[in-house]
């Protein structure tokens, strides 16, 4: 008898062993796969989500940091609070106080301790308590949609303090621009508080367009000015064209709100995962915010020719 080879023989468990090793490689690869797919395609709808705004808001180097952060606790909080405020109020008017339509309010409104009025700028609540108040559904409806979809992403990324700070300054900055450059004019509606959101986030679209996904830069900047030139249109027939009884509404809070958010609406969008403190930017931006508002005030106090 020939001599039998024991290994060949006893073969199997040195084939379960190779068996074993080669699927432990595929799963160390299919792993590795899974690793290098993008977080949104192999999670939950939260996380999806986060990626998708992700790649709106933020350029590709900071997409990663994000990501590992990202979760939806707590919501945006602010930008839908501040949205039901606005509702309510608008409601408020629109069916607890006399009205003929809710297209167009106008006495409910107009006779509102919360509207901006030139000749009661003394209280000064009013420069922006203004912002809760709007001129009828078509208005509020605008302000509503623009803040929700353009704010919500922005409070994901950047949080309730920082869209709370830039949303407010240009409410402020709003109404203080009127008062300068129109003072004769009433002031309804949060457009100041939206532009701000606009421009911010217009400026973080063009510096950083390079490293966002090209078409979708173009897309976003082509949004942002047909709405921005639709509105500010409309505003502009409003204040000079209208033939509507009632008060003039000025328009310069669009461009002051628009301001606002091009400077210190741009540091704070533009800073994530930075120490805004260490930004000189944002001391020059903060600088010049004050330096504004100061003059503003000595304005309305000192020079403006509207009624005391």
């Amino acid at each position: 008898m020939g001599r039998v080879d024991l290994d060949e023989e006893a073969g199997f468990p040195i084939n379960r062993d190779q068996q074993q090793q080669e699927e432990e490689e595929e799963e160390d690869e299919q792993q590795q796969q899974e690793e290098d797919e993008p977080a949104g395609e192999q999670k939950g709808c939260c996380d999806r989500f986060h990626y998708h705004v992700s790649r709106w808001m933020l350029p590709e180097d900071l997409r990663e940091t994000y990501l590992e952060r990202a979760n939806c606790l707590p919501p945006p909080i602010f930008i839908i609070l501040i949205s039901i405020g606005e509702l309510a109020v608008f409601i408020y008017y629109a069916v607890w106080k006399p009205q003929k339509q809710w297209v167009t309010l106008d006495q409910g409104i107009w006779n509102s301790p919360l509207t901006y009025k030139p000749e009661m700028r003394q209280e000064a609540w009013r420069f922006l308590s203004y912002m809760f108040v709007h001129a009828g559904i078509q208005h509020i409806v605008g302000n509503l949609v623009l803040q929700l979809l353009l704010g919500i992403p922005l409070e994901l990324v950047h949080k309730g303090f920082e869209v709370g700070m830039v949303y407010l300054g240009g409410v402020l900055a709003g109404s203080l621009a009127s008062s300068i450059f129109d003072p004769y004019s009433a002031l309804v509606g949060a457009s100041g508080g939206v532009y701000a959101l606009i421009g911010g986030y217009l400026m973080n679209a063009l510096v950083n367009f390079r490293e966002m996904i090209p078409l979708l830069g173009i897309f976003r900047i082509l949004v942002i000015v047909i709405i921005v030139g639709t509105d500010v249109g409309f505003a502009l027939y409003r204040r000079f064209l209208s033939t509507e009884a009632g008060l003039k509404v000025s328009f310069v809070a669009h461009i002051g709100g628009g301001v606002a958010g091009m400077t210190i609406g741009y540091v704070f969008f533009t800073n994530y995962n930075q120490k805004l403190l260490k930004d000189p930017r944002f001391w020059f931006c903060i600088v010049g915010y004050i330096v504004f508002l100061v003059f503003a005030a000595l304005f309305n106090i000192f020079l403006s020719p509207a009624p005391h």
